[in-house]
């Protein structure tokens, strides 16, 4: 048998075809999603479950009953980890610092202190429930920061494998979209004022998309409140991938493994594009007419890379991990809802 060529030694025309068969089947997967929330929408009112949830529950299933041969695996790999690198970047496009300093100086620094305190409880609950320090680190980034995002940001500098990205994200879709039905509720439950229901919501919901479906039902204003403190969550990616890229170059380094990493090596490219794209979008470099548009292609891209995350799931794994997975990320969570109580009282939100 032959050894597979490396990239290097695949002629620049020849890497298309490649990619081609896997890339087509996570878009056609992709398109098929868009359609069902669409359908969802129409019968229903409102789409229940978003097309990123439906894109990789529809990968699952099509792993459950075929296993994508080599033909298809480059592309689907290039579609988990390029995709939705792409997908982060263009998300920088969305944000300006205008609207970061007006949710004011005491909400943004609760939001970061959130944002340690929860990647630090929900860490050592996953290592208490005797998880892998890896996987661990998936579910606490997934559920401080923003979801399927966060995770597929973080693991390839922390070098965890497809297996774990996937089991973290199938869980962590689940329990989303259980947080979005179920948030309206307990606003009503609370007592929660417009405003500082958008600032829990903000702060407990994963994805973006999921934190306008948690709050349109409440009131324009919890939508609007809801979406900038996310937007400020999501910003804490760029800082926490940075400092697990450090803490990484350490123990690789004290393993006599590593020597002094280039600047790409610290700060991936695409959450380095990430921050650039913020500051030009603040810099007025970025027209408006651009943002809506550069929104709409990072939830294209990242939809199909769910796709393609879902083909890679293998459910005699998941199942496996399930019930330690499922009640770590339910108890962090918890202590997420928490974190956010404590900080609408405490700036006097209520």
């Amino acid at each position: 048998m032959k050894p597979a060529p490396s990239l290097t030694a695949v002629r620049p025309v020849a890497l298309p075809a490649r990619l081609a068969p896997g890339l087509m089947l996570c878009l056609a997967i992709a398109a098929a999603a868009v359609g069902l929330q669409a359908l969802e929408s129409r019968s229903l009112g409102r789409a229940w479950l978003e097309a990123l949830v439906i894109a990789i529950l529809m990968g699952t299933a099509v792993r459950a009953v075929w296993k994508p041969g080599p033909p298809w695996c480059a592309g689907i790999a290039f579609s988990a980890k390029t995709v939705l690198e792409l997908a982060v970047l263009l998300l920088g496009a969305t944000i300006s610092a205008a609207s970061i300093l007006g949710a004011g100086l005491a909400l943004m620094a609760a939001i970061a202190g959130v944002v340690v305190l929860s990647l630090a409880m929900s860490y050592g609950l996953g290592r208490l429930f005797g998880l892998p320090w890896r996987m661990a680190t998936l579910i606490a980034c997934g559920n401080s920061i923003c979801g399927n995002s966060a995770i597929a940001a973080v693991a390839p500098v922390i070098g965890a494998e497809s297996k774990d990205v996937a089991a973290s994200i199938a869980f962590t879709a689940v329990l989303g979209v259980a947080v979005v039905l179920g948030l309206p509720l307990l606003a009503v439950l609370l007592h929660m004022t417009p405003r500082s229901f958008g600032v829990f919501a903000g702060l407990t919901v994963y994805a973006v998309p999921q934190v306008l479906a948690a709050t349109a039902p409440i009131s324009s204003l919890s939508a609007q409140v809801g979406m900038l403190v996310k937007l400020v969550r999501v910003l804490m990616l760029g800082p926490v991938v940075l400092v697990l890229s450090l803490i990484m170059h350490r123990a690789r380094g004290a393993r006599g493994t590593s020597r002094l990493p280039a600047l790409h090596q610290l700060v991936p490219w695409f959450i380095a594009g990430f921050i650039g794209l913020v500051a030009a979008r603040s810099a007025g470099l970025i027209p408006a007419v651009v943002v809506a548009p550069a929104g709409q292609a990072a939830t294209w891209l990242a939809i199909i890379s769910m796709a393609a995350l879902g083909l890679g799931v293998d459910l005699g794994i998941v199942a496996k991990a399930g019930a330690r997975v499922t009640a770590v990320v339910t108890l962090s969570l918890v202590a997420l809802g928490a974190l956010a109580l404590l900080v609408i009282h405490g700036l006097g939100l209520t």
